[in-house]
């Protein structure tokens, strides 16, 4: 489970549940801990999908791309877990 795929997913589920200001900063959380991920090569290939595809549903929460970053996250393995 990735805190910032559940937030845009929440928002998805009802865009009045989430606020501008949660949408900012989980952008920029998401975008954060991506580029973390980068910094340390040696995260595994899942990981770095995984916060890439967070950063991408969090930057896009205000567009109909959200919905593509949410699929694309949910089809990595071990997301179910």
């Amino acid at each position: 489970m990735n805190k910032h795929i559940e937030l845009v997913k929440k928002w998805l589920a009802d865009p009045d549940s989430v606020t501008q200001e949660e949408l900012d900063d989980n952008r920029d959380a998401a975008n954060s801990a991506y580029a973390a991920t980068i910094a340390s090569y040696a995260a595994s290939a899942t990981a770095t999908a995984n916060s890439a595809y967070a950063a991408n549903a969090a930057a896009d929460a205000r567009s109909a791309d959200a919905e593509y970053w949410v699929e694309r996250y949910e089809e990595l393995p071990e997301q179910g877990e």
